[in-house]
């Protein structure tokens, strides 16, 4: 499994409201994925109150669960316990970043179980 270092500060120090998290779910073999990398270290520079954290899917089989990432790069965005955003992404900075404002402003989605067990489990892999 490849993580990035952790550039966040604790989670309780992060503004109400913001995101805390993003986890890139991710694929050895993917191409697009690969390429995305270095975008995505740099976009976690640019947050360095919120923990960015790449995982492999197929090296994290056990946390992924019945979670199948159907698309390459999938985005997982929570605040806390809350998940904000779970869903592909196109692999652009610009992007990623516009997302990232969006959730910004306190905005919950409505829950989703399955999106937050597999938080759950992912934030043990990414500890």
């Amino acid at each position: 499994m490849m993580v990035l270092p952790d550039l966040a500060v604790d989670e309780k120090d992060a503004p109400a409201g913001a995101p805390q998290r993003v986890i890139c779910l991710c694929a050895e073999w993917c191409v697009v994925c690969n390429q995305y990398r270095l975008q995505f270290d740099a976009l976690a520079a640019q947050y360095p109150n919120v923990r960015f954290s790449w995982v492999d899917v197929e090296d994290e089989e056990a946390a992924m669960g019945d979670y199948d990432v159907e698309t390459f790069p999938t985005l997982l965005i929570s605040e806390g316990d809350e998940v904000r955003f779970l869903g592909p992404v196109l692999p652009q900075v610009a992007v990623v970043g516009q997302l990232l404002k969006r959730l910004m402003p306190e905005r919950v989605l409505t829950p989703d179980t399955e999106a937050s067990a597999l938080l759950q489990r992912l934030v043990n892999v990414v500890k």
